[in-house]
């Protein structure tokens, strides 16, 4: 099955391992399972160290990338068709873009979202397939 990781989530595999649930890592470990971290959540984490809102600590965001790899983590983009049809996603109440582009891709690859954010259930009407 293939999983589509929050950016928290993602952040949270390579520093903070003991955030994590249990049943997410039992997920993360088990190879019948595709992880994905979407571009998004790289913006959203560059974005975020050059405001100063988030501190990696030693590691460089241009680091990322290759520590999604290590992991045997798939990287996918935002694609045009997730982009022109983000509109759809109608829930109105929360938000921040970042969730928001990751919930509907989530929703539009049909990939459940590892996310430990309970504001995330209220796009399970919606089609999110929410895990933690």
């Amino acid at each position: 099955m293939n999983y589509l990781l929050d950016t928290h989530t993602f952040l949270w595999t390579i520093s903070n391992t003991e955030n994590l649930s249990s049943k997410t890592i039992e997920i993360i470990k088990d190879p019948k399972h595709e992880i994905f971290v979407s571009a998004v959540s790289f913006w959203e984490i560059s974005i975020k160290t050059r405001l100063k809102k988030l501190n990696l600590d030693t590691i460089e965001p241009e680091q990322l990338l290759t520590l999604a790899e290590r992991m045997d983590f798939q990287v996918i983009s935002l694609t045009p068709e997730e982009a022109t049809t983000y509109h759809k996603l109608k829930e109105n109440t929360h938000n921040d873009p970042f969730d928001r582009m990751l919930i509907w891709q989530s929703i539009s690859r049909n990939m459940p979202l590892i996310s430990k954010d309970e504001a995330f259930s209220k796009f399970v009407p919606f089609g999110l397939k929410l895990i933690w």
